[in-house]
C-alpha cells in the first residue's frame, strides 16, 4: 500500500511539477537558464494542469453533494441548481448531472491543452480563447458559475501568450510524417482496402436484410444499414489505429535514429504530439472517406444528420484514445511488437472484456432502462440507481455499446444529452446521461494524461 502511494505521488509530481533531474532530459534545462519562450510555454502548461485539477476537485465535490442529496436531502439538488446553473429551467437533479458533466468537460479540455501547448501547437491558442468564450456564454446565459474555474486559467494563459504568438506554429513532425505517409503506396492501399471492406459489408448487409419478393420498411432498412456500417467502421478503426501509433517511438529506436533526434531542435513534446497528430490525421481521412458509405442510409430514410455527426464524434474520440494508448506503450517499451501487442490487448479489453464484465456485474441495468424495460436489480431505490449509473459509466467506456445506446436515446426518445428513466423499485425517476458524453470526456482526459506521461518518459530516456 505504501509503495502504491509513493508511485502515485511520483506520478502527480511528474505531471504537475517540474522535477526532471538535470542530465537525463532530452531538451530540459534548469528553469533559471531557460529562454523566455520556453519558460512561458512550461508555465502555461502548468497553469492549465492545475486548472484541470481544480475542476476535477470541483466535479468530485458536486458528485458528493448529488449522492448525499439523492440519499438524504433532496433540497441540496435545488441549492446546487441555484448556485451553479440558476438560469437554466430544468429539473434540479438533471441540472446537477449537467453541472458535473460541464465541469468534467472543462477539466478534459484543459488537460488536452496542457499536453499540446508545450508542442507550440497553433490551434491551442484559438481553442483556449474559444473555450473561454463558451464558458463566458454559459455563465451569462445559463448561470454556469462553475465555468469561472476554467475561465481563470484560460484567461491567464491567453494573456501570457498573446504577446508571443510567433511561438506557435504547425507541428513540423506532423507535416513531415503526413507527407511521407501520403507519398508512398501504403497510405492509399490502406484506404483502398478499408473502403473495399466497407463496401463489401454494406452490400452484404443489404442483401441479408432485403427478403426476396417481400416488403421492406425503408426507414428501418436505412437505420439498420447505418448502424451496421458504423459497427464495421468502428471495428476496423479499433484494429488500424494501434498499428499506426504503437511504433511511433520504438521505430526510431529500432532504426537507430532515436539518439540522432536528441541532437536536433525538436522538443520531446513536439515529437510526441506531432506523431500523434500525423496518425490521427490519417485516421480522420479514413473516417471522411467512409462518409458516403454511411450516407447510403439517407436514401432509405430513418437516419438524421444528428445521428451521422454523433457517430463521427464517437469514432474520432475512440481513435484518439486508442492512438494515445499506442503512443504510451511505444514510449515505455523497446520493441514495436511489444507495444503493438499491449495496444491491441487494451483495445480488445475495452471492446470485449469491459461489456462482458459490466453485463455480469450490473445485469444490463442501464441498457434496460434506455429500452423502457424495468431494471429489476434491487428493491432498494438507492441500490437500483447505483446499478444504473455504474452500468452507464461502463457502457460509456465501450465505444460499441456507447454508440448503440446513444443512437437509441436519440432515435427512440429524441434525447441527445440527458433523459429521465423510471425506477422499478418505487416508481420514481432519475436522470441519466447519453453515453457519448461520458465517452468523450473520459477518453479525452485519458488521452491527455497518456500524452503527458509519454512526454515525461522521453525526458528520462535521454542522456
Amino acid at each position: 500500500m505504501l509503495e502504491t502511494l509513493k508511485k502515485l505521488h511520483r506520478l502527480i509530481g511528474n505531471l504537475f511539477g517540474d522535477n526532471v533531474p538535470e542530465g537525463v532530459a532530452w531538451d530540459r534545462i534548469p528553469p533559471e537558464l531557460m529562454p523566455p519562450r520556453e519558460r512561458l510555454l512550461r508555465r502555461s502548461s502548468l497553469i492549465m494542469l492545475w486548472g484541470a485539477l481544480l475542476n476535477l476537485v470541483a466535479a468530485l465535490i458536486a458528485i458528493g453533494i448529488a449522492i448525499h442529496a439523492a440519499n438524504q436531502d433532496k433540497a441540496l439538488f435545488l441549492a446546487l441548481h441555484e448556485a451553479a446553473l440558476s438560469r437554466f429551467i430544468i429539473d434540479a437533479d438533471t441540472a446537477a448531472l449537467l453541472i458535473i458533466a460541464g465541469i468534467l468537460a472543462n477539466a478534459a479540455i484543459l488537460l488536452v491543452l496542457a499536453a499540446v501547448i508545450m508542442a507550440q501547437e497553433l490551434w491551442t491558442v484559438f481553442t483556449a480563447w474559444l473555450l473561454t468564450a463558451a464558458n463566458l456564454a454559459a455563465l451569462l446565459v445559463f448561470g454556469f458559475t462553475a465555468g469561472i474555474l476554467a475561465i481563470a486559467p484560460l484567461l491567464t494563459v491567453g494573456l501570457m501568450t498573446i504577446g508571443d504568438l510567433r511561438a506557435f506554429r504547425l507541428n513540423p513532425v506532423m507535416v513531415k510524417e503526413l507527407r511521407g505517409r501520403m507519398r508512398g503506396v501504403r497510405g492509399f492501399a490502406i484506404i483502398t482496402v478499408f473502403l473495399t471492406l466497407m463496401s463489401f459489408f454494406t452490400i452484404l448487409l443489404y442483401l441479408l436484410r432485403v427478403p426476396t419478393g417481400g416488403v421492406v420498411v425503408t426507414g428501418d432498412l436505412g437505420r439498420e444499414l447505418f448502424i451496421g456500417v458504423l459497427f464495421i467502421e468502428l471495428m476496423l478503426i479499433i484494429f488500424i489505429v494501434p498499428a499506426l501509433t504503437a511504433g511511433a517511438i520504438t521505430t526510431e529506436r529500432e532504426r537507430k535514429t532515436y539518439d540522432l533526434l536528441q541532437t536536433t531542435l525538436i522538443t520531446k513534446a513536439t515529437f510526441v504530439v506531432g506523431k500523434m497528430q500525423s496518425a490521427l490525421g490519417y485516421i480522420m481521412l479514413l473516417l471522411l472517406s467512409a462518409i458516403p458509405m454511411q450516407s447510403i442510409a439517407f436514401l432509405f430514410g430513418g437516419v438524421s444528420e444528428a445521428e451521422l455527426m454523433l457517430a463521427l464524434l464517437v469514432l474520432l474520440v475512440s481513435a484518439i484514445a486508442l492512438g494515445a494508448f499506442g503512443m504510451f506503450f511505444s514510449s515505455i517499451t523497446e520493441r514495436t511488437l511489444a507495444a503493438t501487442i499491449r495496444s491491441y490487448t487494451v483495445a480488445i479489453g475495452i471492446t470485449v472484456g469491459l461489456p462482458v464484465a459490466a453485463l455480469i456485474l450490473f445485469q444490463n441495468a442501464y441498457g434496460n432502462v434506455v429500452n423502457n424495460i424495468a431494471a429489476k436489480v434491487s428493491d432498494n431505490p438507492a441500490v437500483e440507481a447505483a446499478f444504473i449509473y455504474l452500468d452507464m459509466i461502463a457502457t460509456s467506456l465501450n465505444p460499441i455499446m456507447a454508440t448503440l445506446r446513444s443512437q437509441q436515446m436519440l432515435i427512440d426518445h429524441q434525447q441527445l444529452v440527458t433523459m429521465r428513466v423510471t425506477l422499478s423499485s418505487n416508481g420514481s425517476s432519475i436522470p441519466i446521461l447519453s453515453p457519448w458524453v461520458l465517452l468523450t470526456l473520459v477518453y479525452l482526459s485519458v488521452t491527455a494524461l497518456l500524452v503527458l506521461v509519454s512526454i515525461r518518459r522521453m525526458e528520462r530516456q535521454a542522456g
